[in-house]
């Protein structure tokens, strides 16, 4: 913890806590010593996310991209961008086990804006499609068969983009949570960190891990949140994007620790899709703080550990 972090500590301050609704999910906000209207902001932050991001909304700047036609490059907003760059950066270095361009492909599995469907869909030839940004992160256009979906990174964003609100508000102290996505910034009142458990599948005897965010953030990418069963098979909302299929690895969840909420989104999301093994390798390589939940076993990276000691 920082010096800095103390020394703006209040010990009697107020916990003000606010609360709303955004992206299909709650919110929620604790905050020292916040001004009364620290919730309108919050959920005005949100709601540019969703304005920009959300492909269930047929006016948002995504739905209008994917609406455009293939090759044409489109000026978009700065937030859109900076989640598009750090989407394709992700997709990178993860060897494409990230893949911000499978929006048809969700959608014909029943995960996107049109609702669920009742059976797998016709098996179908899959191909690979491109989407560019340019290098001032202000123009992105898409290949032929590519629809931009960016919902395994965008609510990160969203928890992101509300808590630089609230710190250009000179709000230093607090902790906030868009669906299980959680940023915690400085301390409480009484010098402690921000403590929350990580949320572990619904079907696992192990313990969830403790963390302290302090300046700290932590998402979870979990293969049991959505998904659907039939024939007596369950297909989940995480693809592999090199089978254009729900993935059969048997990762029930990946919880990854980032300064950035976003890349933490990400993150989680491009490791569910890896195999254990490839998964913390990916990890270890990366230097980043990750655990992993699949059948009874537990994995954690090099990073993780390290912050045990």
């Amino acid at each position: 913890m920082t010096p800095a972090a103390f020394a703006a500590r209040v010990a009697d301050a107020d916990v003000r806590s606010f609360a709303g609704e955004t992206m299909g999910t709650s919110w929620s906000l604790q905050a020292v010593s916040a001004p009364s209207d620290a919730g309108v902001g919050v959920q005005a932050a949100l709601d540019l996310v969703v304005a920009q991001m959300s492909q269930w909304e047929p006016e948002s700047d995504i739905s209008r991209f994917n609406r455009a036609p293939a090759g044409e490059w489109r000026v978009v907003p700065s937030e859109f961008g900076r989640v598009v760059a750090a989407a394709l950066e992700i997709a990178e270095a993860s060897g494409g086990a990230f893949d911000p361009s499978l929006g048809e492909l969700t959608e014909r599995w029943g995960f996107g804006s049109a609702g669920p469907v009742d059976a797998p869909p016709d098996e179908s030839s899959f191909a690979r499609c491109a989407v560019e940004i340019d290098s001032e992160g202000l123009r992105i256009r898409r290949g032929e068969g590519a629809q931009l979906d960016l919902s395994g990174i965008a609510k990160g964003y969203g928890v992101d983009l509300a808590a630089e609100w609230l710190l250009g508000q000179g709000v230093r102290h607090f902790l906030i949570e868009v669906g299980g996505e959680l940023r915690g910034e400085g301390l409480r009142p009484d010098g402690q960190p921000w403590w929350v458990d990580v949320e572990m599948p619904p079907t696992s005897s192990i313990p969830p891990w403790r963390i302290a965010l302090h300046d700290l953030s932590v998402a979870t990418s979990g293969n049991y949140r959505r998904g659907f069963a039939t024939g007596g098979r369950y297909y989940s909302h995480s693809f592999d994007p090199q089978t254009g299929r729900p993935i059969v690895n048997g990762v029930s969840s990946v919880t990854v620790l980032d300064r950035s909420c976003m890349m933490a989104d990400g993150w989680a999301t491009a490791l569910t899709v890896l195999g254990p093994k490839d998964a913390m390798a990916l990890a270890d390589a990366q230097g980043l703080a990750a655990s992993m939940v699949a059948g009874d076993r537990e994995y954690c990276s090099r990073e993780w550990r390290a912050m045990l000691g």
